[in-house]
């Protein structure tokens, strides 16, 4: 079976309480994160909370990437989702976690879109 897509949900910790709360760090790393990985950036945005925290996603061509962070606790719940075989999500994971200065990384990958080869109009679903 053939995915559309890989999906990888990342658990980051013990990350840099003054990167994980710069809006403008957290930023530059995420779309430096999809092109490292070959992506297309085409669109991001982020917002920074009060009193600490920053959200945010970079639309790729290939899909997207988004975080939130909670730098009190040194921890950003990451997803990484690219679509087709150009860019691997998993570089844009490790890029992430070097420059957040992470010091444990729990991720999943998720294949998203399964589809029966020879039958790429169906999709197959298990319900």
């Amino acid at each position: 079976m053939q995915a559309l897509g890989r999906h990888i949900l990342a658990e980051v910790y013990g990350c840099k309480f003054e990167v994980l709360n710069d809006i403008k760090k957290v930023e530059d790393i995420m779309i430096n994160a999809a092109l490292e990985a070959g992506a297309e950036v085409r669109e991001f945005v982020f917002h920074k909370f009060s009193p600490q925290g920053v959200s945010g996603v970079v639309v790729i061509s290939e899909s997207h990437l988004a975080i939130h962070t909670w730098p009190e606790l040194g921890y950003a719940a990451v997803d990484v989702f690219t679509c087709g075989d150009k860019v691997d999500p998993w570089d844009a994971c490790n890029y992430l976690a070097k420059h957040f200065g992470a010091e444990y990384v729990n991720a999943t990958e998720v294949k998203r879109g399964i589809i029966e080869q020879g039958q790429e109009e169906r999709l197959v679903v298990n319900i």
